[in-house]
């Protein structure tokens, strides 16, 4: 029989696990809401209401012609019809359930732990951050959508990466969190041990070729060169002049978002050659299987984003190479909590 501490621990470590899957799940939902062009579908934040789906046609047809009204549907759109539009319409109402959801099945479990002190107060401020980021999360969902109802047939691509980074911020608090439970100790994700930056570089690298990736999605930059290895006949892009440093920093610009996103990729698998040398140097064992991991993870990265561009961005493969990189994010997480562990 357990006893009643280790129930509650138990109990904790299974509600974050499945508080987990949820953000996964949502994280692939999104990627495909964007890829499928639906995140424009609905035109209002709908707080509290919109839980329900249309149930009659009169709902559906007010929210066609709100709609109607935004730049997409005018400039892009304009041929959809009624039974398209609720394709695109679904897409985004589950993603905005699911949000939902994981902010009511994070909150109530937590404040039923907090109150009854059935919390290690060890994880009491890495839940409450959990808790501020998923609020922030609907809010920025909403703030990213707004930037494509006026102008625009699209997000903007710096609110999308910003939405995708806080996902995957949360993530990785909860995956850490579920590695200290599992291996039943506390351990600081920061601390100031020199050989520790060294991982959080090849962090650092894969949250910047997220940024880029966010970027090359959001503004349809792999619409632009779809060969490889080359950008059509030359390895940078010959649609773009650099007079002046300000030019590197063009974000707006398809081709160059796209260049930076291929080589950063190069210098993230030269990196990892780099960890993999450190760990043959230093004879560290137990970093052997999490390091053939990242490596295969990476592999299959780095192939599927050269199978999105050549296959013309096929969707399946594109959302395949978006949940590869949360992947990839997640394994290298791993790797960095055997080393410290």
């Amino acid at each position: 029989m357990l006893t009643n501490d280790k129930k509650i621990d138990k109990l904790f470590y299974y509600w974050l696990l499945t508080c987990f899957l949820m953000v996964f799940f949502i994280v692939i939902v999104g990627g495909l809401t964007r890829l499928t062009n639906s995140g424009l579908s609905i035109t209002e934040w709908e707080l509290f209401k919109g839980i329900l789906p249309p149930l009659n046609i009169n709902t559906w047809n007010n929210y066609f012609s709100l709609y109607q009204d935004i730049p997409q549907f005018k400039l892009i759109n304009n041929d959809m019809t009624l039974g398209q539009f609720k394709v695109i319409f679904y897409w985004e109402y589950f993603h905005r359930i699911l949000g939902r959801l994981i902010g009511l099945f994070f909150l109530i479990p937590f404040i039923y732990f907090y109150f009854t002190n059935n919390i290690n107060k060890k994880y009491t401020f890495s839940c409450l951050l959990i808790l501020i980021l998923i609020l922030i999360q609907g809010s920025v969902g909403w703030y990213m959508v707004k930037s494509g109802l006026v102008n625009k047939v699209s997000v903007s691509h710096y609110r999308l990466s910003l939405h995708l980074l806080i996902a995957f911020i949360i993530i990785i608090i909860i995956f850490w969190n579920l590695l200290n439970l599992k291996n039943k100790k506390f351990i600081y994700f920061f601390n100031h041990k020199k050989d520790n930056y060294i991982f959080y570089l090849f962090i650092f690298l894969i949250f910047l070729q997220i940024v880029l990736g966010s970027f090359v999605s959001g503004l349809d930059a792999g619409k632009i060169y779809q060969t490889w290895p080359m950008m059509d006949l030359s390895y940078f892009p010959n649609d773009i002049t650099i007079d002046k440093l300000n030019d590197l920093f063009d974000f707006n610009s398809h081709s160059l978002v796209q260049f930076y996103h291929r080589n950063i990729a190069y210098f993230i698998l030269l990196y990892s050659f780099f960890i993999g040398f450190f760990i043959y140097k230093k004879n560290i064992t137990k970093l052997r299987k999490p390091y053939y991991f990242v490596f295969t993870i990476l592999f299959f990265q780095m192939l599927l984003g050269i199978t999105t561009l050549l296959s013309s961005l096929n969707i399946y493969i594109a959302s395949a190479h978006q949940i590869c990189s949360l992947l990839l994010m997640l394994s290298v997480i791993n790797l960095y909590y055997n080393y410290v562990n």
